[in-house]
C-alpha cells in the first residue's frame, strides 16, 4: 500500500496540492492564485480554463517537490469551492462563459421573483436552503438565458454543468475523451437542486428553475473511487474522494460526531456542526446541508452559518485602503491601540449571509470620531469576523438544541492570536487550533484514504488529531455583552441600505 495520499484544494483565491503521509503530515505543497473578474458591481467571476490550467501546475510542482511517482499515491481526494458554477462543452472542453461565484449578486431580482411567486419556504424545504444569490441554481438559470445559444445548445446534449469539482473531476479522468460527470452529495447539496431526503435531482426544482436535467452530473458519495487520472504526473492514481470545502474541514477537523463543530476563516467565514444522521430544519437564518457521505453508509447532515467577507474585509483593508501592504500585517497594526475605539465595522459588501439573509444590505462603519485612527480600524475589521461568528453560533445553538462547549478553528486567519483570543471571548468557549492547519485538504484525503483503505475507518482518522493551540476567553461578562450590542446595533444600520 502507498505511504501517501493527495488532495486538490481548489478554494476561492488559488488552487493547491498538498500530499499528505498517514499521520495526516504534509509531504509537500503548491500553490497558485488565480484571477479575480469583477465585470460589474456584484458581479464576480473566475475563468475556469485558469482553475485547470492552476491545477496541472500545482500538481506537477508539489509531485517534483516531493521526489514522488504515480504509483507512490494510494489516491487523490478533491475539495472545491461550493456553489460557483461552471457550464462547458462536452466535445471541447472548453467553458461556454466564465464561472459565476459564490459572491456574485447578479441573479437579485430572480430571487425577488421567485419568492413572489413560489415563497422561499418551497426552495427551504427540499433543499434545507433559502432563497438567495449564493446557490448554483440561479446562476445556471442565468448562463443559460444570457449567454447567445446556450439553451439550444443544451437540447443537443453538448453542454454540461458542474460545480468546480465536476469541472476538475471531468477533467482529469479524460475530458472530452471519456471524462467522467460526476459530484459529490455535499456540493450537490449547495445547488439548490438536490433533495435533501433522497439524495437526487429533484424534478421539481428543476422545473422551478427552468434547469435540464441532462446537464447535470451523477450524484455520488464523498468517498468512493469514481475513477482514474488519466494524464499528466497523477495518470493511473485513483480520483476517490470529493467534498465541497466546508465540509471537507469539518472532516479534516474530524467533526464526525453530533455536535462538534468547526469555523473555517477564509475568504468567507463558514461554521459547520455535525447533526447526525438528523436533517434539523433551521428557524433561524442557518443552512441545513450534506456533512459527508462515506461510501454506501447513511449520509451525515449539518447546520451551516455562512458569513460572505472575512479574510476578504482584509485584502480589502489592504488592497483598497493601502493600510499595510501585506495581510499578516494587520494584527500588528491593531495592537497598536487597546480597543476598536468605538468603532463597528460591518462587512456588507454583497448583503449580509447568516443568519440574516439580506441581500439589500451593504457595508457600514459605525461609532467614527476625531479620536479614531487606522489602528482601530484594524481592529475592528478582526472583530467584525469574531462578531459575525457569534450570531451564527447562537443560531446554530436555537436550532440544534446542543450547546457549543467548544470550536475547532482552521483557515488562513487562524494564525492571527489577537483575532483567536477575541473569537474565545466574545464566545465566552475555548478555541482549538488543530496542529495540522491544512483541515480542508486533509478531510479531502481523508475522503480519498477511506475509499482506497488507505484508512481502516473512522476510528484511524480521528486518533491522528491534535489540538496545537487553545484560547480561553478572558474577557468580563459585562464588557462581552456590551461590545456584542453595539455590533448588533451597527448591522441594524446596514440592513435594507438599498
Amino acid at each position: 500500500m502507498s505511504k501517501y495520499i493527495g488532495a486538490i484544494d481548489q478554494g476561492t483565491t488559488s488552487t493547491r496540492f498538498i500530499i499528505f503521509d498517514r499521520t495526516g503530515q504534509i509531504l509537500s505543497c503548491a500553490q497558485r492564485e488565480h484571477r479575480q473578474i469583477y465585470p460589474r458591481p456584484g458581479w464576480v467571476e473566475h475563468d475556469p480554463a485558469e482553475i485547470w490550467q492552476r491545477t496541472l501546475e500545482v500538481v506537477d510542482e508539489a509531485m517534483r517537490q516531493s521526489g514522488l511517482q504515480a504509483q507512490d499515491l494510494a489516491a487523490v481526494g478533491i475539495s472545491n469551492q461550493r456553489e460557483t458554477a461552471v457550464l462547458w462543452d462536452r466535445t471541447t472542453g472548453e467553458p461556454v462563459a466564465n464561472a459565476i461565484v459564490w459572491q456574485d449578486t447578479r441573479v437579485e431580482t430572480q430571487v425577488a421573483k421567485l419568492e413572489q411567486e413560489l415563497g422561499s419556504e418551497f426552495f427551504r424545504g427540499r433543499t434545507g436552503l433559502p432563497l438567495s444569490t449564493y446557490f448554483s441554481s440561479l446562476k445556471i438559470a442565468w448562463l443559460l438565458e444570457n449567454v447567445s445559444g446556450l439553451r439550444s445548445r443544451t437540447e443537443s446534449g453538448d453542454i454540461l454543468f458542474g460545480n468546480v469539482d465536476t469541472f476538475l473531476a471531468w477533467h482529469l479522468t479524460g475530458g472530452k475523451s471519456g471524462g467522467i460527470h460526476v459530484t459529490d452529495v455535499t456540493n450537490a447539496s449547495r445547488t439548490q437542486l438536490m433533495n435533501l431526503q433522497t439524495l437526487a435531482w429533484d424534478a421539481e426544482l428543476l422545473r422551478a428553475f427552468d434547469i435540464p436535467e441532462e446537464i447535470l452530473p451523477r450524484i455520488a458519495s464523498s468517498s468512493e473511487v469514481y475513477g482514474e487520472i488519466a494524464q499528466g504526473a497523477l495518470k493511473g492514481v485513483p480520483l476517490a474522494g470529493i467534498l465541497g470545502d466546508q465540509q471537507a474541514a469539518l472532516v479534516g477537523q474530524t467533526c464526525l460526531e453530533t455536535g462538534e463543530a468547526k469555523n473555517t476563516y477564509g475568504t468567507g467565514c463558514f461554521l459547520l456542526m455535525n447533526t447526525g444522521r438528523k436533517i434539523v430544519p433551521s428557524t433561524h437564518g442557518l443552512i441545513t446541508t450534506v456533512g459527508y457521505k462515506f461510501g454506501s453508509s447513511e449520509a451525515v447532515y449539518a447546520l451551516e452559518g455562512s458569513v460572505a467577507i472575512a479574510g476578504a474585509l482584509v485584502q480589502w483593508l489592504r488592497d483598497n485602503l493601502g493600510l499595510f501592504a501585506g495581510s499578516a500585517e494587520i494584527e500588528k497594526l491593531a495592537l497598536t491601540v487597546h480597543d476598536n475605539g468605538g468603532i463597528y465595522f460591518v462587512p456588507a459588501f454583497s448583503g449580509l449571509f447568516a443568519p440574516y439573509w439580506n441581500s439589500n444590505a451593504r457595508g457600514v462603519i459605525a461609532g467614527l470620531t476625531q479620536y479614531a485612527n487606522k489602528g482601530h480600524i484594524a481592529r475592528a475589521v478582526l472583530e467584525a469576523t469574531a462578531f459575525q461568528t457569534r450570531d451564527v453560533v447562537e443560531a446554530m445553538e436555537k436550532d440544534s438544541g446542543i450547546p457549543m462547549t467548544s470550536l475547532r478553528v482552521d483557515g488562513g486567519m487562524v494564525v492571527n492570536e489577537l483575532l483567536m483570543q477575541f473569537q474565545s471571548d466574545i464566545l465566552d468557549r475555548n478555541i482549538l487550533r488543530p496542529k495540522v492547519s491544512e483541515t480542508t485538504a486533509l478531510g479531502a484525503a481523508y475522503a480519498a484514504g477511506l475509499a482506497v483503505g488507505w484508512l481502516r475507518d473512522l476510528n484511524e482518522v480521528r486518533a491522528a488529531w491534535t489540538a496545537e493551540r487553545t484560547w480561553r476567553p478572558a474577557m468580563d461578562a459585562s464588557a462581552r455583552e456590551e461590545k456584542y450590542r453595539l455590533w448588533k446595533k451597527a448591522v441594524s444600520r446596514a440592513v435594507d441600505w438599498v
